[in-house]
């Protein structure tokens, strides 16, 4: 990454590695790392935080966080939703938590060049994406948790959410991507993604409805289910409803608040599909979260004039890192949202809706082969 980070001149690589031990400041002995000090963690930010330690050149932090995550996994796959000091606070086993496992083992892949630590994690994403998978709802959503009671897996969320999901598209072309490199095809995987990528273009109105957050606005697009026009429409429709110019945008439509998290990821969302001027002037309009020591406020409420809560957060500092990289090319990871590196979209085919396959011949051909 060269010293001038990104084109417009938002980050330097020394702002860059001072955000990344911030982070690592917040990391706890055993290698979890909360949402900011004496917070809980859960495995999604947790991990999240990690790929930005290895974008920031602290590995050894970020595979200490990595053993955690393998060390807390339960055997179903699934990790608790929330862990605070190393005790459990809520059991639920939440889809979309687990699954990003392979989004981290990817990025890990595309830093590190490092097969023998694939190798090592590539258990733990083999059982996170089976538990995920076995989650999958006749219209192609995936189920958002599993309650756990007398500590053992009990009844399942049968509701989907539209912006979890999204992401779990995405972590799915991961551990495809990471099974072909072990040399291990997980075709249930693919037909899953299928069915998945197809709910999220054509099915939308099936999912919960949290269309006042702006992460289910932006999700279908940035885990990668919705690409090309349709993404670019999809931006569209609720651009002046979350975008606060200068600011960033906000995490609710109602509330006067904008979020350095959520502004980042749609940063990213925005290059993914190639639209980076934008990206840039967001990126640069949330620094106003930055404090002097390279941490980031969590959010701002823009009538007041106040940072709230009054916490500096690791996820939104991870969130800005990734975003850097990604305007930046400054590591190999910076790919890891565009998803070029990742396994090719997935054909619908297999599916429980009622609709025809959307997949094109080559894609359902090639998945057909792969479940002779």
């Amino acid at each position: 990454m060269s010293e001038q980070a990104v084109p417009s001149g938002v980050l330097t690589r020394a702002q860059v590695e001072q955000t990344a031990a911030t982070i690592e400041g917040m990391q706890e002995p055993s290698g979890a790392i909360p949402w900011t000090t004496g917070e809980h963690t859960d495995v999604w930010n947790h991990l999240e935080s990690a790929m930005a330690l290895m974008v920031g050149g602290r590995r050894e932090a970020a595979e200490r966080a990595f053993a955690w995550a393998r060390d807390r996994q339960r055997p179903d796959g699934s990790w608790p939703m929330k862990i605070v000091a190393g005790e459990v606070e809520d059991h639920s086993g939440e889809s979309n938590m687990s699954a990003y496992v392979a989004v981290a083992t990817w990025h890990h892949w595309l830093v590190a060049r490092d097969e023998g630590f694939v190798r090592l994690m590539w258990p733990t994403v083999r059982r996170a994406l089976d538990f995920v998978v076995s989650l999958q709802l006749p219209f192609g959503g995936v189920a958002w948790s599993q309650e756990w009671r007398d500590a053992a897996p009990g009844p399942v969320n049968e509701e989907a959410l539209l912006a979890g999901s999204s992401s779990i598209y995405h972590s799915l072309r991961a551990g495809v991507a990471l099974a072909d490199l072990v040399g291990e095809p997980q075709v249930e995987w693919e037909l899953a993604g299928g069915r998945l990528g197809h709910a999220l273009r054509e099915h939308r109105d099936l999912f919960l409805d949290k269309s006042t957050f702006s992460m289910d606005w932006y999700y279908p697009v940035l885990g990668g289910a919705v690409r090309g026009p349709d993404a670019y429409a999809l931006l569209a429709e609720r651009w002046d409803t979350f975008v606060e110019p200068g600011l960033g945008i906000r995490c609710v439509s109602a509330n006067p608040w904008v979020t350095g998290a959520e502004t980042c990821e749609l940063v990213l969302a925005l290059e993914a599909i190639g639209d980076r001027a934008r990206a840039r002037q967001l990126l640069a309009d949330m620094q106003h979260l930055r404090t002097a020591e390279g941490a980031y406020w969590t959010g701002y409420v823009f009538p007041e004039g106040v940072n709230w809560p009054s916490e500096q957060t690791t996820y939104t500092a991870a969130a800005v890192i990734l975003a850097v990289d990604a305007l930046a090319d400054g590591t190999p990871g910076a790919d890891i949202m565009r998803g070029t590196t990742l396994a090719p979209p997935f054909a619908a085919i297999g599916l429980e809706c009622g609709c025809a396959p959307d997949g094109s011949g080559d894609e359902v051909a090639r998945v057909a082969r792969r479940t002779a």
